[in-house]
């Protein structure tokens, strides 16, 4: 288990919500009360403008932050009413990552403009450098390199799930993956091998999954068909010699199939738009 992350409120109107309370939280604190010039200072950097918008900022002479703006809109924005903001979800979802000893961008900050409904809210955590998305990896790399991603990966996942601790949108892009460790690189042993981040922390959620529940959540990830009894062999190995593996595997083939028929009618009627369209998300 990692080390027990600690937080002070951040009050800067029309803003509220929480930030890390390090050291340097103060002058974190006073740099982000002037959010709006942060985000215009000729060093912000936006990496993403869409339904969300994504900046990079400099915060200080050595430190970097990635900055995540999710608004709110439709029937999403409503949900605010009863449950937390997708800024202060991301920040929920990053200490407990880290308090499980897993890896994610180290979170800054989480504030929320809101009455009644939060009409915008905001997720800060440092900025990473280096690193390839796990699409790439699975797309490029010849089956030996991903025998070998895959024998770290499987195992950390097994973990992750064990630990009480589910990410409902563990896809391609939310899987960052950093250069394979030396052996005297000094990290903890409980992360041999190749070095894992968790991103879009907001989809994160403390659950102990069901034997069906662990195999759903790993089909958004786009392992090579051929290695796939590889990755549920070296999953179910790190589970534990109670594991229900032929259950475990009969469950994630199902899934997997039903999650590519939907992926292919989504695509087809082009539901994102008209969700779009209809202001529904």
């Amino acid at each position: 288990m990692g080390p027990m992350f600690e937080s002070r409120p951040l009050d800067f109107p029309p803003y509220r919500g929480f930030v890390a309370a390090s050291d340097e939280g103060a002058d974190l604190a006073a740099a982000l009360k002037d959010f709006p010039g942060l985000l215009r200072s000729p060093t912000a950097e936006t990496l993403h403008d869409g339904r969300n918008k994504i900046v990079a900022v400099r915060l200080s002479a050595d430190r970097e932050a990635v900055v995540k703006i999710f608004g709110a809109r439709g029937f999403h924005r409503w949900k605010t009413l009863v449950f937390p903001s997708k800024g202060l979800r991301a920040w929920a979802g990053a200490v407990a990552l880290e308090g499980k000893g897993f890896e994610t961008a180290s979170p800054i900050a989480a504030f929320e403009r809101r009455r009644g409904i939060a009409s915008e809210s905001v997720f800060v955590a440092e900025r990473v450098r280096g690193g390839r998305e796990i699409r790439e990896l699975f797309r490029e790399s010849p089956e030996p390199a991903l025998r070998r991603l895959i024998v770290d990966l499987a195992p950390l996942l097994a973990r992750l799930h064990q630990a009480g601790l589910v990410h409902r949108d563990l896809s391609d892009g939310n899987v960052l993956v950093l250069d394979e460790k030396p052996a005297d690189s000094g990290v903890s042993p409980s992360f041999p091998g190749f070095h894992f981040l968790f991103l879009d922390t907001n989809r994160v959620r403390r659950r102990s999954p069901s034997c069906f529940g662990r195999a759903r959540n790993l089909v958004r990830l786009g392992v090579p068909p051929a290695l796939r009894p590889f990755f549920l062999d070296r999953y179910a190995s790190a589970a534990g010699e109670a594991f229900p593996r032929k259950r475990f595997g009969f469950y994630y083939r199902a899934a997997k199939r039903s999650f590519e028929f939907w992926l292919v009618f989504k695509k087809t009627f082009r539901l994102r738009t008209v969700a779009r369209k209809l202001r529904l998300q």
